[in-house]
C-alpha cells in the first residue's frame, strides 16, 4: 500500500453528516476541501483542533475552502461533539474506517507502550481538480488550522 502524494487524485467519498443527510467530495468539485482526520470526538486534542478550524471558518470561506472533519465516530455522536462546542465545521462519520483507510490512516500507534490501531491526525487540502495539493501528516494541533489557511489563500 503506497501513501498518497501530492498530485494524486483524493480518494472519493460519499459519508453521512452531522445534522443529517450525507456529504461527499464529488459534490464539492471546484472547491478547495481541506480534510482534516482525527481520532475521536471530544477528546482534547481532537476538540482543540475542530474549535481552531470552527473559529477560522469564515477565513477558510472567503479564500474559497470548506473544512470538513472526519473520524469513525458515528453521526449522533459528532452531533452532540458539535452541540456541545458550537463547532461550525462540517463532520462526517466513517464509522467503516473505508475512507480512513483508502488515505492510508489507519495505522500502528503506541501510547504508554502499548501498541493499538488507530486513526493518525492528518490533513489534506484537495485542489478544485480533485487532487491533493498539501499534506500534513502526524499533525501537532497548535497552530495547525492556522498554518491550513495560510496554505489555502497561497493557492
Amino acid at each position: 500500500m503506497t501513501d498518497l502524494a501530492v498530485g494524486d487524485v483524493a480518494p472519493q467519498f460519499d459519508l453521512p453528516r452531522d445534522g443529517g443527510g450525507s456529504l461527499g467530495l464529488a459534490a464539492l468539485r471546484g472547491k478547495l476541501v481541506v480534510l482534516y482526520f482525527y481520532p475521536q470526538d471530544d477528546t482534547t486534542s481532537c476538540t482543540n483542533e475542530a474549535i481552531g478550524f470552527s473559529q477560522l471558518k469564515p477565513e477558510f470561506e472567503k479564500a474559497g475552502a470548506v473544512v470538513i472533519g472526519l473520524s469513525p465516530d458515528s453521526v449522533k455522536k459528532h452531533d452532540k461533539f458539535k452541540a456541545k462546542y458550537d463547532l461550525t465545521v462540517d463532520l462526517v462519520a466513517d464509522e467503516e474506517r473505508k475512507v480512513i483507510e483508502a488515505y492510508h490512516l489507519w495505522v500502528e500507534k503506541t501510547m504508554y507502550g502499548r501498541k493499538y490501531m488507530g486513526v493518525e491526525r492528518a490533513t489534506f487540502l484537495i485542489g478544485k481538480d480533485g487532487r491533493i495539493a498539501r499534506i500534513w501528516r502526524q499533525v501537532r494541533v497548535k497552530g495547525h488550522a492556522e498554518e491550513v489557511l495560510a496554505a489555502v489563500r497561497a493557492l
